[in-house]
């Protein structure tokens, strides 16, 4: 009976020795909890992945530095072609972003508007619009923080205190800051231009690039349920002002006469007079639509609608050729003759959902997407 228990004692000796040496191990190990306490995680590769691009704008004055809003990503600049990003909103109060837009007459000068601008069920909303004075270094949160989802944010070229924002709204409740606003004033306060209702907001808001006192806007109704979503209404439509934004009325000869969903509209460059309009309908209503007298009338130009309207019709227009415009689609489209016809562009090397264009105005052939 002794060898059990010697066998025993040797074993208990065993087993305190190795929990000694693994406490002293412990103690000993730089690699301790409390160690990392003061650092926190961050991606490092292979690749950085913060969702689909919103929006995109690139310095007139330097088209190497570009910013990039993304959708749940924050806004990230590059000030070599996109050799290199920084991630330049991550302390903001929201990591979801609608849109971003340099002031034309100061390119120090961003705003910012969060709350992705789409209507499908995986959108995260935002907090309202935000303003850099120093290229994105600092940000000031500048109001209409119940706005959740804005798609569009206008500097007025002839005065950078003048900006209008198209918000959408909130996209599960009714409510909110919905509406086209103006600041006069570079966003310490804000007035609303127009509103439709509750549940119809503004997606879209364009200057005419030669007199900013001709605005066009594009309102979209729209709301989500748990069990069902309302992807348009009789109105959404479009609007026009002739008085810097004072009245609008709208304009909708030769539209749909049916429901109406999102629409995307592009003005020409190349001949403001000039507008380009796709758009969901009831039917068979849906389709492109072009007016050549600043939108007083309007003419169906082919059946062609996006996969989604409610998460793509974005138009964006050729610099220089009147004809030309890009259809923001699952796979992106051109048309080279006013609409007649669509064709998609060679996607084979980059990857399809697109939301977004530039287009160098000093040569059309440069893309970003």
């Amino acid at each position: 009976m002794k060898l059990p228990v010697l066998v025993l004692a040797t074993l208990m000796a065993m087993s305190v020795s190795a929990r000694d040496i693994k406490s002293e191990s412990a103690d000993s190990s730089p690699l301790r909890s409390e160690t990392f306490a003061g650092l926190s995680l961050r991606g490092i590769g292979p690749a950085m992945i913060s969702g689909r691009v919103a929006d995109l704008a690139v310095d007139p004055s330097h088209k190497s530095t570009w910013y990039v809003a993304a959708a749940t990503g924050g806004l990230w600049k590059t000030v070599n072609a996109g050799t290199t990003w920084s991630p330049i909103f991550d302390d903001q109060g929201s990591y979801s972003l609608g849109c971003v837009t340099i002031d034309p007459n100061n390119p120090l000068v961003i705003w910012v508007g969060s709350g992705e601008n789409n209507a499908q069920r995986s959108v995260s909303y935002g907090d309202g619009v935000y303003k850099s004075l120093d290229g994105g270094t600092t940000w000031t949160n500048m109001g209409l923080k119940s706005s959740e989802h804005i798609s569009r944010i206008v500097v007025d070229p002839r005065d950078s205190n003048v900006v209008w924002v198209a918000a959408q709204g909130p996209l599960w409740s009714a409510g909110g800051e919905r509406g086209l606003f103006v600041t006069r004033d570079g966003g310490l306060t804000w007035s609303k231009a127009f509103e439709t209702s509750e549940n119809t907001g503004v997606t879209e808001v364009h200057l005419d690039p030669r007199n900013p006192d001709v605005m066009f806007a594009s309102t979209y109704q729209r709301r989500r349920h748990v069990w069902t979503v309302i992807n348009g209404g009789p109105e959404s439509g479009l609007r026009k002002s002739t008085d810097g934004g004072q009245t609008w009325r709208q304009i909708s000869n030769g539209l749909p006469k049916s429901d109406i969903g999102r629409i995307g509209l592009a003005i020409s460059p190349a001949d403001p007079d000039t507008i380009y309009a796709v758009m969901d309908a009831a039917g068979k209503d849906g389709g492109l639509y072009r007016s050549t007298d600043a939108g007083e009338n309007w003419e169906k130009r082919s059946d062609y609608v996006t996969s989604s309207g409610q998460y793509y019709n974005e138009l964006f227009a050729d610099p220089k050729v009147v004809d030309r415009f890009y259809s923001m689609d699952t796979w992106m489209q051109v048309s080279d003759d006013g609409g007649k016809t669509m064709r998609r562009v060679g996607e084979k090397h980059k990857h399809v959902d697109n939301h977004v264009l530039w287009i160098d105005p000093d040569n059309t052939d440069h893309l970003l997407a």
